[in-house]
């Protein structure tokens, strides 16, 4: 029986490198890597979206190269977002979510993807920041992440995320030692609830399918996280399922080489009509 993927495992996860690098501002961490498969496209797209618990420690990007080129592998065009985390100058609130937002609106301008068979699939803090990306729709219009058409996610894909920023603040502590105020600003006249336009669990309804999918012994985001959001978004009238990942860890969920991908591709695959 292989064994649950540890955090070392997952740091030592690599794959190909990007087709092409695209700079979406001026700060180092705002770019994102495109993935294209064989052929002339138009091609189905996953916005890929790292974690790492917010901070630049754990790295993120790099690793989710692997599951890149994994989708790349299967015709799929992989869209890997780099954003500015909350220890980098102009990250956190809200400079990250702006982030997050002009990584993805900046799809437009790629004519060899299909906008119309899209996915954005993130892991633990990026399941965070890939709820709020297909969310944001229903942002305020006061928010500084606020835009008039943000480009449509019809399904997102979250990987042990931790999405309920009000309802999760502790369990947030405990794992990744982040404060709500690194995530989500500081109260204000203006703003007194800080969770309006930060977290995507008070952004519901949002009219989108969330899928949310959790190892078995993840002990960062474990199930019942899924379980909780997922009561939440059924309950405002928006579709949420959960799928757990037999003997998985937290890293298993972003590893082509775990046991239990399968599993994660055929939740991909099925919202661009891959079968």
């Amino acid at each position: 029986m292989t064994s649950p993927m540890t955090l070392q495992d997952y740091l030592a996860l690599a794959g190909p490198a990007p087709d092409t690098r695209i700079a979406y501002g001026p700060a180092p961490s705002q770019f994102v890597e495109l993935f294209l498969p064989a052929g002339d496209g138009p091609f189905p797209v996953a916005v890929l979206v790292h974690g790492g618990c917010w901070t630049v420690q754990y790295g993120g990007i790099t690793q989710m190269r692997a599951m890149a080129g994994a989708l790349a592998a299967q015709g799929i065009a992989v869209w890997n977002v780099e954003y500015r985390r909350h220890d980098e100058e102009g990250g956190g609130y809200p400079g990250m979510y702006q982030d997050m937002g002009r990584a993805v609106d900046l799809l437009h301008a790629q004519p060899v993807l299909d906008l119309e068979r899209i996915v954005i699939v993130g892991h633990s803090a990026g399941g965070h920041l890939a709820q709020w990306a297909a969310s944001r729709h229903k942002l305020p219009r006061w928010s500084p992440a606020w835009v008039a058409d943000p480009l449509p996610i019809p399904t997102v894909i979250s990987l042990g995320g931790l999405a309920d920023l009000r309802l999760q603040a502790s369990l947030i502590h405990s794992s990744c030692e982040r404060e709500t105020a690194q995530l989500a600003g500081v109260p204000s006249r203006e703003r007194p609830d800080v969770f309006a336009d930060t977290s995507p669990a008070e952004m519901l309804p949002a009219g989108i399918r969330t899928v949310l999918i959790h190892g078995e012994l993840d002990s960062i985001s474990p199930p019942s996280v899924a379980e909780a959001y997922a009561h939440r978004a059924r309950a405002a009238g928006d579709p949420a399922d959960v799928i757990v990942l037999p003997g998985a860890s937290h890293y298993d969920e972003v590893a082509p080489s775990s046991p239990c991908w399968p599993l994660v591709e055929r939740a991909i695959r099925d919202p661009l009509g891959l079968r």
